[in-house]
């Protein structure tokens, strides 16, 4: 396990104009590597969220950190929607390329089995191709009748970006179910992990956290930051803070409002030591 890391170092170790994996909200994000992309002022990020974006990215945008983003929907859910997201598509100071939940996947489940492309069906027909040029229609080469197929190209990110109960001495990561990050991590070319706790030996010898685990040949860096995805929940370990999030939502209707709960809610608790 690479050690002694902060959020920071990761963050400084992301060029600006990255590609970025980024789960959704309920799905162990880092929300203290966001603070920390912020801090650092990173610029022309591209976001590709799995398979939805949320608070995380919304905090992205609200700080000018994003110039193009790749999804399915941006929402803060109950939260309602997502105010600097809504703002940075009328201003037309952000690209958006619009996707579905299974393309989403489909895409990175070409770049984890190293192959150009994979095959998908469910969006033949809706009005998403028309905006999609790179996605091709093509007749399935082993069919005897028509029968069209949507090609769908393999999209390999720069970085994953996500929060972990769990890292190891081997480098290797725990996320329970959550195994789209699974998928996200090796499909990336790299994958910074922030941590809640770091343990001794090697998870993937335990027959019971062995199922739940990313190999640490997946993780590039990992740097301990408990309480990172708050005020986003994290497994069975803390809830949502959902008074926070709509307090967000009122708060980011404004570029004002959105510097000022940035500055006054958010930064100062996760400042690192």
């Amino acid at each position: 396990m690479t050690g002694a890391l902060s959020p920071d170092d990761l963050a400084a170790r992301v060029p600006d104009g990255a590609l970025i994996a980024l789960p959704p909200d309920n799905s162990l994000g880092s929300v203290a590597l966001a603070l920390a992309l912020i801090r650092r002022r990173a610029r022309g990020l591209r976001l590709f969220c799995v398979p939805v974006g949320g608070f995380l990215a919304d905090l992205l945008i609200g700080a000018g950190c994003v110039a193009e983003i790749e999804t399915s929907a941006v929402s803060l859910g109950e939260a309602g929607t997502a105010p600097r997201f809504v703002a940075a598509l009328a201003a037309g100071t952000l690209t958006m390329r619009d996707a579905t939940c299974p393309a989403i996947h489909t895409a990175l489940q070409a770049a984890e089995k190293g192959v150009p492309f994979m095959p998908l069906r469910g969006v033949l027909g809706s009005d998403v191709l028309a905006h999609r040029p790179d996605w091709r229609v093509i007749d399935n080469p082993f069919a005897a009748e028509p029968d069209p197929i949507l090609l769908i190209p393999a999209v390999r990110p720069d970085f994953a970006l996500f929060h972990a109960s769990l890292a190891d001495a081997a480098g290797n990561v725990w996320v329970g179910r959550r195994r789209e990050l699974a998928t996200m991590a090796h499909a990336a070319r790299d994958s910074f992990v922030t941590v809640e706790r770091r343990i001794s030996g090697n998870m993937l010898d335990d027959e019971r956290l062995a199922p739940g685990v990313i190999s640490g040949a997946y993780v590039t860096g990992i740097a301990h930051a408990p309480r990172g995805a708050a005020p986003l929940a994290l497994l069975d370990e803390y809830p949502a803070e959902s008074a926070v999030l709509r307090e967000y939502a009122r708060a980011a209707r404004s570029a004002e409002g959105f510097s000022a709960f940035l500055a006054d809610r958010l930064m100062p608790a996760r400042e690192p030591a």
